[in-house]
């Protein structure tokens, strides 16, 4: 039989079948070499051909590692300056600490290498600001807004408009100053020159009701009648709301009687504690707010009269855009002179409008108007006040 070479590195083994039996037959009588570290070798090989590569000594076959080739431009990294400053020197060598500050690092291609790197202070990235008021123990007030308001404006460091005038008007009922609140008496109405009544101190009347128009009627009858009544909750003059009971004369003002905890209903009548039923109603009525359009109904022309009647006028009467100064007067001898077929020119008459510009078209100015005398014959004066230019005057012997 043929013997079958098999080579590796420097190594020659040679297999034949006489080898094989001899072998098995003298395997007593042969010294055995020391058994190497290898694996040992399958029993019989019945097939020589097949690639049984366990017998095989690889460890002698050299290992090639593989080139890597360089990157083309590697990243220059720092260490940080907290690492770098932990580095810690051999005792024979001299010690030297660096600090290095973080630069940026190298911009590739992706987006998130782009972005800036955050800021640190002190290693940290952000510092936590924790505010604690401490309140002494014992009996600390404080302080009201008008102590504050005070304090700031002996600071000077607020801006505030210029404090609203306060409002004198008093209602002849309830003879309270200002409007009220808007679920209690509510705003005030003019009943007459410098007359003011509340709303709901006028609509709760007992003799007053209302139209469909929104107008008061008969308030002027329930003044007169309040002027000689006294108040049951605070014993003043001008009480016209009374209980609807029969019999019952308790009589009160419209506030003093919510303050007296009466029940008003929507019927628009009310009870007294004396006598309004236990416990709540279905008719009770607890919201007074009015935002309807409500007025007094009165007489124009005689307010107008009244007006003009008083020799020393402290008020001031405003149509719209004509403020009325003075009326004037007119002498027995200019009657004739003085009168028209549909107006009446009194000689020292004023009144000044505000209308529009005859300088510019989007600005207003004044303009003061007033009858003279001129050879027995009335003169009418235009004065334009306008800001910036000097008073213009026009005079003509026709209001036209």
């Amino acid at each position: 039989m043929k013997d079958i070479v098999f080579c590796s590195n420097n190594c020659f083994v040679l297999y034949s079948a006489a080898v094989q039996a001899k072998n098995s037959e003298n395997k007593e009588s042969v010294p055995t070499l020391p058994q190497s570290p290898m694996k040992e070798r399958p029993p019989k090989a019945f097939h020589q051909y097949s690639n049984n590569i366990s017998t095989l000594d690889v460890h002698c076959l050299p290992q090639l590692q593989e080139k890597v080739s360089p990157p083309p431009s590697p990243p220059i990294m720092f260490p940080p300056a907290f690492e770098a400053a932990k580095v810690e020197a051999k005792p024979d060598e001299l010690k030297v600490t660096v600090k290095l500050k973080p630069r940026l690092k190298a911009i590739h291609s992706s987006l998130e290498d782009c972005r800036p790197p955050s800021k640190k202070w002190k290693g940290m990235k952000w510092k936590k600001w924790s505010i604690q008021i401490v309140i002494p123990k014992g009996s600390f007030k404080p302080p009201c807004e008008e102590e504050i308001d005070e304090f700031l404006k002996k600071l000077g460091t607020t801006l505030k408009p210029d404090p609203v005038p306060k409002d004198y008007r008093k209602c002849c009922f309830c003879h309270e100053e200002g409007d009220g609140l808007t679920d209690g008496p509510a705003r005030l109405l003019n009943l007459d020159l410098d007359l003011w009544v509340h709303l709901n101190c006028a609509l709760w009347s007992t003799e007053v009701y209302e139209t469909q128009a929104g107008a008061l009627i008969n308030v002027e009858l329930a003044l007169r009648r309040g002027l000689q009544m006294k108040c049951m909750f605070c014993h003043k003059m001008g009480a016209t709301s009374g209980c609807h009971r029969l019999r019952c004369t308790n009589i009160y003002h419209f506030t003093c009687a919510i303050k007296a905890q009466c029940m008003f209903f929507k019927d628009k009548t009310m009870l007294c504690p004396m006598h309004k039923p236990k416990g709540t109603h279905e008719q009770e009525l607890s919201y007074f707010a009015v935002f309807r359009r409500v007025y007094v109904q009165r007489d124009e022309v005689r307010q107008i009269a009244s007006i003009v009647q008083r020799g020393e006028r402290d008020h001031t009467f405003r149509v719209g855009s004509l403020i009325f100064h003075a009326v004037g007067q007119l002498l027995p001898q200019q009657m004739q002179a003085f009168h028209s077929s549909k107006a009446l020119f009194p000689v020292g008459y004023e009144a000044s409008r505000l209308y529009w510009s005859m300088r510019y078209a989007n600005r207003r100015c004044r303009y003061l108007c007033s009858i003279e005398e001129k050879d027995g014959l009335p003169l009418f004066v235009i004065k334009v006040v306008e800001q910036g230019h000097e008073d213009l005057v026009l005079t003509d012997t026709t209001p036209k």
